[in-house]
This record gives C-alpha cells, structure tokens and sequence, in this order.
C-alpha cells in the first residue's frame, strides 16, 4: 500500500503501542546553537523533512528539532518517538555475540563452521571477520535495490533467504585481507546467535539487553510485525519523485543487519551501558574497540565489532553506529559512558549533499557536551 503525498493520505495507528518513557528526571536544557544550525542545514538546504538530535550529558538531556515530523499535516518532529534504527542494530548483535564469548560458548577466532555448519561455501570465516566486516561476503541489500520498494514492504524474509541471496555471487575477496561493509555478515551473526542459544535473535536481544537496561521501547520486531509503534515521525522514502510513507513494512527483510526499533533516549543509554562495562566484561568490550581502518566517510575512522571509532572535530572520538533504513537515517553513539548523542532524520536514502551534513550535525551534537 503506497502511501504518498500526492495521494490520499493513509494514516495508520499502530496495533503494537509503546507510551513515551521520561529519559531523565532532571529538566530539559535549552537548545545550542551549533546542533540546530546543523540540523537545519539538513531540513532547509537539504530538503529532509525533519530531524532530531537527544543529548544525553550525565543526567541532563537536550532535544533539538528541526522541519516536521509529518509533512501533511505539519505536526513537528515527536520528542523522543519510536523509528527504526537500520544499521546500528549491529552494535546490538555483536553485544549479543560478545555475552556469549565471555560465557565460553562461543570463540571469535573459530570459524563460522563450527556452529553453522555446511551454510559458507569458505570455511576459513570468522566469526571476528562477520562482526568487523572482513570476511568477503557479498552484501545482499545490493540486490534488493534492484526490487520495487512496495513489493519489499510486505515481503520480509528469513535468515538462510538472505545469506542464499548473498552467495550466489562469488567472495569479494579472501577473508581477512580487506575491509567492507557487508550486511550478510549479520545476518550470518545473527544465525549463529539463534543455533548456540537455541532462542530466536528477538529474543536473546530482550533477555540480555533490552530488559536488563530497562529498554521498554526498543526490540527487534518478528515476520510479519509491520507497525511502527507511536508516537513516531513519518518515515519518507523518495520513490518514483514522491515523498512515500514507509514508516510501516516488514523489517525482517533487514533482520540481524538492521532491522531494530527503539528511541533517541533508549540507544543513548545503551550506548551508555555498553561503554561504561555494564553489558560486556572488560576483556569483550576491549575485543569490541579493537580496531581496523575502514571506510566511513571521516577520516581516521576505525572500525571494530559492531562498533564504530569517529574521530571528532573537537578532540578525541565518538563511538557508535550509523543506520540507514527505508524512512529513516540515524547516527548515535557515545564520547563516555556518560555522553551520548543519538540522532534521527526521517527521510532514507538521503539527498546527495546531506549524508556529509548528518554527520557534521552529529559532530557539532557530541562536541556540544564535551
């Protein structure tokens, strides 16, 4: 069901209904000048219907908006709303993975044969290599950017589906030898996940995560869960000229590699929690932070397990994730266990100029605290 501008509007109201949580007790502090300035570069110059950057600076929070939430009828971007947050789903899985490390059951350097056996036709992978993306794996969201958006929303997928999809084209090199960004790797971490716990992802994620961390608003929805729950900005995705609502699809499609839901408030304190030891042991959180150079658009930029290493304007790095997903791009992470930035606009893909603006808006945010 495609849902555009120039058509009727469609409003759905989520069966699955999460009540925004308070994210600190203390008073909101005023806006700064540098964060809003930086985001609206994105919704004026840019064209990017809106956006919102949560800063967390030990318990005082900030918000800052720009553009709308909902460009029909001109509501403003939701404090603290629900959205989907692609890619830094990693972060998540490879906590996940991490846990279980620590607990001896699993090994980073084994390969990915052990526990899965028969699904790599190179038996050489690692598990290290999934999480840091150095295995050679072909990237199967190339493909489905080949497949019409409204037959992907309903499609979702399962598992072994994805990585089939991704190994009928050859290694892009010996694992190991290089660095690319490749979500099968993921999806392949998040299979490993499911066959040692013998639970599914969802749920290893809500057992050693989310409700440790008291995370209410944040989960990874199962097939067929296509509700974003409010409240929420409209998610738009530009499709054949249009602004097209995708707010609601199956995001089972994205699965391990990216399909989380969660808040601004809610991913800066499990960035929070997982930097400042409370998730992983000092041993895990160290593997976590070793990096190899990789290509994230800044220089100096490194990249772990599951974990990017930012290096910023002010001094010193952020780490964290970026996301990308139909509707929306996001960028969160931390400085310290006790600073952290998550922010969110509500268009993907992005116009040409903005990606660069996101991150320097990202930037001014977690140096606005340091």
């Amino acid at each position: 069901m495609r849902k555009s501008l120039r058509g009727r509007r469609v409003v759905a109201v989520g069966t699955l209904v999460a009540l925004l949580a308070a994210t600190t007790a203390a008073p909101a502090l005023a806006a700064t000048g540098p964060v809003q300035a930086g985001l609206d570069v994105l919704t004026a110059q840019d064209g990017v219907p809106g956006g919102e950057a949560v800063i967390q600076d030990g318990g005082r929070t900030r918000v800052v908006r720009s553009g709308t939430g909902d460009v029909v009828t001109g509501k403003p971007f939701p404090r603290n709303g629900s959205f989907r947050a692609g890619s830094v789903t990693k972060t998540f899985v490879a906590t996940v993975i991490l846990q279980l490390v620590g607990e001896g059951r699993v090994k980073l350097d084994a390969p990915v044969e052990r526990y899965l056996p028969g699904l790599l036709p190179d038996r050489r992978i690692t598990v290290r290599q999934l999480l840091q993306h150095t295995s050679g794996l072909y990237n199967y969201t190339a493909d489905l950017a080949l497949i019409d958006p409204e037959t992907l929303r309903h499609r979702g997928a399962e598992p072994a589906e994805l990585v089939a999809m991704a190994l009928k084209h050859p290694a892009l090199f010996p694992p190991g030898t290089h660095w690319s960004y490749s979500n099968t790797n993921y999806i392949v971490a998040g299979m490993i996940v499911e066959k040692v716990t013998g639970h599914d992802l969802s749920g290893e994620i809500a057992r050693r995560i989310t409700r440790p961390l008291g995370l209410r608003d944040t989960y990874l929805p199962r097939r067929g869960d296509e509700r974003l729950p409010e409240p929420h900005a409209v998610g738009y995705s530009p499709i054949g000229g249009n602004l097209v609502d995708f707010s609601d699809f199956d995001a089972t499609i994205a699965g391990a590699a990216g399909g989380l839901v969660t808040t601004p408030s809610e991913l800066n304190r499990f960035y929070g929690a997982l930097l400042g030891g409370r998730l992983l042991r000092p041993a895990e959180l160290a593997e976590m932070k070793r990096t190899v150079p990789a290509e994230l658009g800044v220089p100096g930029a490194g990249y772990g397990l599951g974990l990017g290493s930012i290096p910023l304007s002010c001094g010193g790095v952020v780490w964290g994730h970026g996301g990308s997903i139909p509707g929306f791009t996001t960028m969160s992470g931390a400085a310290a266990h006790d600073h952290g930035v998550t922010l969110v606009a509500n268009q993907d893909p992005l116009p040409k100029s903005a990606s660069q603006h996101v991150a320097a808006a990202f930037d001014a945010a977690v140096c606005s605290g340091q």
